[in-house]
C-alpha cells in the first residue's frame, strides 16, 4: 500500500511510538508484505528466522524487534512488537469506513453495467463498463473491477485475509487494508469468496473463469485464461500462471507457484510449486502418470 504522500521516518516512528535508525527525514512511501514489498516501503519482521530475508528484501524501511546493523541505504524502526505496530500503521493510513448506503457515494460504476438488487458496493470501489453484478454480491472497499465482468449471486470480494499471530490466549489478526482487482472479461460463479490483500492486492487476470463456491486467499494472483472448477480452495500468496486448469475440489498450500498450462485433476492437494505444461493428480499432487504407476504397484502387492 502506498501512502497518499511521502512521509519521513520520524513521522512513522511517532505514529507507532518507537525508536528509529536513520535520518529523521528519510523518505517513507508506503508499507507492504515481504513477498511484494517495493523500494521506499516498510516491511515488518518479528522472528530471527526471517531477519536476513527482511533486511535484504526490496524494503527500504524494516520494522524489527531487534537492534541490528542497518544495511546501507536503508532505515530501521525498532519496536518491541512489530506485528502490533504494523497493524497500527494499517489502521492509521486506511481506517475502516462505515457505509450508510448500499452503493457508496464514492463508488464509480461504468456505462452499461447492471447492478441487481441487494448488491453492496463499498467505498472507493470501481466497476468498469458492461458488467453484470448479480443479486446479493458484496464488493468491499477498494475493490476494482474491469470491463465485461460477470459476478454471480452471493459472491463476496474483499473479505479480510486469514492471517493471525498466536498470542498467549488469543489469535491476533493482521489487519487487512489491501484490495481485490478483477481484470476484464472475468466470470466469477455464485458463492465465491476472494480475500483482499493484506496491504497489496489479490488479482484475477483477464479472461479467467471461476466456478461456484471457490475460495481464493489474500495476495494470490490468478493468471489470464485460467479455469477453476467448483469448490477449489486456493491459499494466500499463491501465483497461478496463465492458462492453468484446476478441476473440482483442488486445494493448495500458501506461497507456491503453479506453472503456465498446468492441469490439476479433481481432489488433488498441491503442497509445493509445480512446473507448467504437465498434468497432476493426488495428495500431495504429482505427475498423473507417476501417480497411476504407484497405484498399480500397490494393487499388485495385495494380489
Amino acid at each position: 500500500m502506498r501512502f497518499p504522500k511521502t512521509y519521513h521516518l520520524e513521522n512513522i516512528a511517532e505514529i507507532i511510538g518507537c525508536s528509529f535508525v536513520g535520518a529523521p527525514d528519510f523518505p517513507v512511501l508506503g508499507m507492504n508484505e515481504i513477498h511484494v514489498v517495493q523500494v521506499g516501503e516498510i516491511v515488518f519482521v518479528d522472528h530471527p528466522k526471517y531477519y536476513d530475508k527482511a533486511l535484504n528484501s526490496n524494503a527500504t524501511i524494516i520494522l524489527i524487534n531487534k537492534d541490528v546493523e542497518c544495511p546501507e541505504g536503508k532505515a530501521l524502526l525498532i519496536s518491541d512488537d512489530p506485528f502490533r505496530d504494523f497493524n497500527k500503521l494499517s489502521t492509521y493510513f486506511r481506517p475502516f469506513q462505515a457505509s450508510s448506503n448500499a452503493i457508496a457515494e464514492t463508488a464509480q460504476i461504468g456505462e452499461g453495467t447492471i447492478i441487481q438488487p441487494n448488491v453492496f458496493v463499498g467505498n472507493h470501489v470501481k466497476i468498469g463498463k458492461n458488467c453484470i453484478i448479480h443479486a446479493n454480491v458484496v464488493l468491499n472497499d477498494h475493490t476494482i473491477i474491469g470491463d465485461n465482468v460477470v459476478i454471480h449471486a452471493g459472491t463476496v470480494l474483499g473479505a479480510d485475509a486469514f492471517y493471525y499471530k498466536k498470542r498467549a490466549d488469543f489469535f491476533d489478526p493482521l489487519i487487512s487494508c489491501g484490495s481485490v482487482v478483477i481484470e476484464d472479461d472475468v466470470t466469477l460463479g455464485a458463492l465465491c469468496t476472494i480475500d483482499r490483500g493484506v496491504t497489496g492486492e489479490t488479482r484475477i487476470k483477464k479472461g479467467a473463469k471461476i466456478d461456484n463456491q471457490v475460495h481464493i486467499g489474500h495476495d494470490t494472483v490468478i493468471g489470464e485464461m485460467c479455469l477453476i472448477a467448483a469448490q477449489c480452495g486456493i491459499a494466500g500468496c499463491v501465483v497461478i500462471e496463465n492458462h492453468v486448469t484446476l478441476w473440482g475440489q483442488v486445494g493448495t498450500t500458501s506461497g507456491i507457484t503453479i506453472g503456465e498450462k498446468a492441469v490439476i485433476m479433481a481432489k488433488s492437494g498441491v503442497s509445493k510449486s509445480l512446473a507448467g505444461n504437465k498434468i497432476y493428480f493426488g495428495a500431495p499432487a504429482e505427475e498423473a502418470r507417476e501417480y497411476y504407476k504407484h497405484v498399480a504397484k500397490v494393487k499388485n502387492l495385495v494380489k
